[in-house]
């Protein structure tokens, strides 16, 4: 398996990616980035070790939010469990980076602005994933508790209640803002999810709703017919068997209503293979437009000038096309062309929005297609390229024309 691109990923994958990685900037690089200050909080007079595992502890505590982050905000979208045990222990870790300075030896009253500043990137960093995997009633209490854990240190580091009063309001305020930033972004990527979600059902729902119609139109004509026909066949049996001569009139009639059965089903069947390709285009150029996805269309000869059948066929072809790219495809461009070379109708969409994965013909709307096209003497061709997928679909205008006689006798 190759390594995907990013756009093989779909558009609320690539939503969460970037929230994701968002997040682990900020609680990778944000330590990192202070902790040769915080290792300036280590006394001078205590053992250089002091130093290595105030490094040591600060580095478990990045490693250790990354997979948190990610279960977090996975448990958050697609639902599940965060791990509590993983959660502790990343609390202790950052409780641990706070109190440690003043665990090994003496410490700085004359600095004691970095051990401050590192207590607050220690406390933003840790609220990142709860923010995602708790809820508020049980956040709010959870990041009390480390704000009031984390105040001791500052007593002691500045020798100022009032000083350390303002700390602990600061701290609420950064967790809070941090806290709800946070559980926004999980909140946006959910979203896009379930847009994805909703924009698949809508599609699978108006196929589903059209095959509904169309066996709605056969119940319709068939039904009754269906139903006068075996009452006039039993009845044309029970005088067979007395031997009267009206049998004979009831299986005429009965041939009579299965050929105006068959009449009625071929109209149900025109009417519903009939459709007009400018409106099929047209249609398809606003759902598209609808979805943010352009849409050019360049119709050669005018779609009115081709026989009524070549026009339904190739109708729907640019139906299931158009399907096809808003539930299978992240396109940002689609053309359609539609020309007539040597008496046949050449129709050609293109679209951008190749997937890993997906873009390979082969699906049953593609199969559908491709055996509409053959019964009338046309041919599907497709063609997945790096950043494009093309559909084309040619079709015989005579023999477009002798179908319509045929349908029509």
């Amino acid at each position: 398996m190759g390594i995907r691109t990013w756009r093989d990923y779909s558009k609320p994958k690539r939503i969460e990616i970037y929230i994701r990685w968002s997040m682990y900037a900020m609680t990778v690089f944000a330590p990192l980035s202070l902790l040769p200050l915080a290792c300036q909080q280590v006394p001078r007079q205590s053992s250089p070790l002091a130093a290595v595992l105030l490094s040591v502890l600060m580095l478990l505590g990045t490693v250790v939010s990354v997979p948190l982050i990610r279960a977090a905000l996975r448990c958050h979208v697609h639902g599940g469990q965060v791990p509590v045990r993983l959660l502790l222990a990343h609390a202790a870790l950052s409780q641990a980076a706070i109190w440690l300075p003043l665990l090994v030896g003496p410490h700085h009253r004359q600095q004691p602005t970095a051990l401050l500043v590192s207590s607050e990137v220690v406390l933003l960093v840790w609220a990142v994933a709860p923010a995602i995997a708790l809820r508020p009633r049980v956040l709010a209490p959870a990041a009390l508790a480390m704000v009031l854990l984390s105040l001791p240190p500052a007593v002691i580091a500045t020798g100022d209640p009032a000083w350390s009063l303002g700390q602990l309001v600061g701290s609420l305020i950064g967790l809070s803002a941090c806290a709800a930033s946070c559980r926004c972004s999980a909140w946006m990527v959910k979203v896009a999810w379930e847009l994805d979600t909703a924009r698949e059902a809508q599609s699978r729902l108006a196929v589903a709703e059209e095959r509904l119609r169309f066996s709605r139109d056969l119940h319709d004509v068939l039904g009754r017919n269906l139903t006068t026909m075996a009452l006039k066949a039993e009845l044309a049996v029970q005088l067979s068997r007395r031997g009267r001569p009206e049998a004979a009139d009831q299986m005429v009639e009965v041939q009579r209503i299965a050929q105006e059965s068959q009449r009625e089903v071929r109209e149900v069947v025109r009417g519903y293979r009939t459709a007009d390709l400018a409106a099929e285009v047209t249609g398809a150029r606003s759902v598209l437009r609808a979805a943010g996805i352009e849409c050019r269309v360049d119709l050669g000869p005018d779609p009115a000038t081709l026989p009524a059948l070549a026009q339904s066929v190739l109708g729907w072809v640019v139906r299931e096309a158009a399907t096809n790219v808003l539930r299978h495809s992240e396109a940002t461009l689609v053309s359609v062309r539609l020309w007539t070379q040597q008496e046949r109708a050449v129709l050609e969409l293109v679209n951008d929005g190749v997937r890993a994965g997906v873009a390979a013909p082969g699906g049953s709307g593609l199969a559908g297609l491709r055996e509409r096209l053959t019964a009338h003497g046309g041919e599907l061709a497709t063609e997945a390229r790096e950043r494009s997928f093309t559909l084309r679909a040619s079709l015989p205008l005579a023999q477009g024309t002798a179908d319509e006689k045929e349908l029509a006798a």
